[in-house]
């Protein structure tokens, strides 16, 4: 079996578009894509922040154009997932179910999923009013009643931002006290236009073809109420898809790839490459992971004339 020069895992807007830098540079790209393509992107109704589409764009037709970019300059593609990696010898290995591949290199584009609440309700309205996003999705509500889910700093954030374009947010969380910065709750806390309900779990999303308000539940009280808003944002966190990569790489406290090197994009092994959400604890945004992809191919084809 020929020895790829770069298998690039995971087809978000980085995997894609690091396969587009490689492709164009001749390296032959061999992307894995598993076998949910596209990201979190393809959970986006509509995409109005990407550069070059100023009437915006529904989320999975963008990925299609950046396959479809990718594929145009010889970037070849395996549907599976990656089941294990072995990144201790020079040459890479990647294991797909029962399948050895071999690389130089290897950029890591596996990206981060959202936490969500588990409710079948979440998961019908994703998209007609049901967002992790607030700087994805903030302007489809201005004048709107929203809700935030979550205590956190990223939930925080969310509340914070969502006050440009909402008339009212209101954030809902689990205890009596937030887990974000001291500067960030009294942000949150100082701003008219926020209030907290506390102690109390959402039991249910309500609306059919959009989002009308949510069902809660009062844990001290067990007493439960209806929560009226056209807008509900979970900011509960994320989750790297990294559990293949433990103890393959070095990962932070929360699962995130570590790039040892900034601003390159290497990791803690030689050869061994990460870009998007999978190493961006911060921005995670669809222009930002492209970007990273971008600098990985190059930080790809720069180690690879180092070899020789």
């Amino acid at each position: 079996m020929a020895i790829e020069n770069v298998i690039i895992i995971g087809s978000g807007p980085a995997g894609y578009t690091a396969a587009i830098y490689a492709a164009r540079a001749n390296l032959n790209p061999l992307l894995i894509e598993g076998y949910q393509s596209g990201g979190l992107l393809m959970l986006t109704s509509e995409v109005e922040n990407f550069p070059g589409f100023p009437k915006g764009i529904q989320g999975p037709e963008l990925m299609s154009h950046f396959r479809a970019q990718a594929e145009r300059f010889g970037t070849r593609f395996i549907q599976k997932n990656v089941t294990d990696v072995d990144f201790s010898q020079g040459i890479k290995k990647v294991m797909i179910e029962r399948e050895v591949l071999e690389a130089q290199s290897v950029i890591v584009s596996t990206g981060a999923a959202t936490k969500w609440l588990g409710l079948e309700s979440e998961q019908r309205l994703l998209g007609k009013g049901v967002s992790s996003c607030a700087t994805c999705d903030g302007a489809f509500f201005r004048g709107a009643k929203l809700v935030v889910v979550g205590g956190g700093d990223s939930a925080m954030e969310e509340a914070h931002f969502l006050t440009r374009f909402a008339s009212h947010v209101t954030v809902i969380h689990r205890k009596d006290t937030l887990r974000a910065s001291k500067i960030m709750q009294d942000r949150a806390k100082n701003n008219p236009k926020i209030s907290f309900i506390w102690d109390t779990e959402v039991l249910e999303v309500l609306g059919e073809d959009a989002v009308r308000g949510c069902k809660v539940r009062n844990l001290k009280t067990n007493q439960t109420s209806e929560v009226p808003c056209e807008g509900f944002f979970v900011a509960i966190g994320h989750e790297p898809n990294t559990s293949f990569l433990k103890g393959k790489l070095d990962l932070d406290s929360k699962g995130y790839v570590v790039l040892n090197h900034r601003p390159t994009t290497r990791t803690s092994v030689s050869g061994v490459f990460a870009s998007g959400d999978v190493q961006d604890t911060v921005y995670r945004q669809a222009i930002t992971a492209a970007a990273s992809g971008c600098q990985a191919a190059i930080d790809v084809e720069r180690y690879l004339e180092s070899l020789h």
